[in-house]
């Protein structure tokens, strides 16, 4: 059995204090731990952190701050930091608005299979905010979201992509169709 580094254990105390399990529910404590992991480079530690910044738990909110967190870990491939980032350069929240930025955090978030960066990709193509209007990206985006998604995410994506396939000529579907096969092929999901 591999023992825990110490900055696994950080962040363990961390969730422990933010959570309250096993210990008094503290954000401040939670933030302390999360910062000593965060400072030395743990990808969960500074995403956590950048959260506790965002919704001001612990710290006092600070969107430039949760930004500057989740920069850190998106860089070390941080899923969920890289589906969060983009949210705030949607928003203007902590960093100027840059759709084109946004786009290219979301791809990175789901060329990793996360299902809510390719719905939001997909919206991306379909609208053509950030980059050309694009109803064959749309339509691919979509599908593979609604491919590894479930409940309202799953409806919502089938929706999109139906909508998206209006938009396409029968060639335009069927190409469509082969390059989700293709990425979908080329991206196995983890058991």
């Amino acid at each position: 059995m591999d023992p825990v580094s110490p900055h696994r254990a950080q962040v363990s105390l961390g969730v422990m204090y933010r959570d309250g399990r096993g210990v008094p529910q503290d954000d401040a404590k939670a933030v302390r731990w999360y910062r000593l992991a965060a400072d030395q480079g743990l990808a969960d530690a500074q995403f956590s952190l950048g959260v506790m910044y965002a919704i001001g738990d612990g710290v006092p909110k600070d969107d430039a701050e949760a930004a500057r967190w989740y920069r850190l870990a998106a860089d070390q491939g941080y899923v969920s930091a890289q589906f969060f980032l983009p949210l705030m350069y949607g928003t203007d929240e902590g960093v100027p608005q840059d759709a084109v930025e946004a786009v290219r955090w979301y791809h990175r978030a789901a060329d990793q299979g996360l299902a809510r960066a390719q719905g939001n990709l997909g919206f991306m193509y379909d609208t053509g905010e950030g980059v050309p209007q694009d109803h064959v990206q749309a339509h691919i985006w979509f599908n593979l979201a609604a491919s590894r998604s479930t409940g309202e995410l799953r409806d919502n994506s089938v929706k999109n992509r139906d909508r998206a396939a209006d938009e396409l000529t029968p060639d335009g579907l069927n190409e469509a169709q082969r390059l989700a096969r293709e990425w979908d092929a080329a991206h196995p999901r983890e058991p």
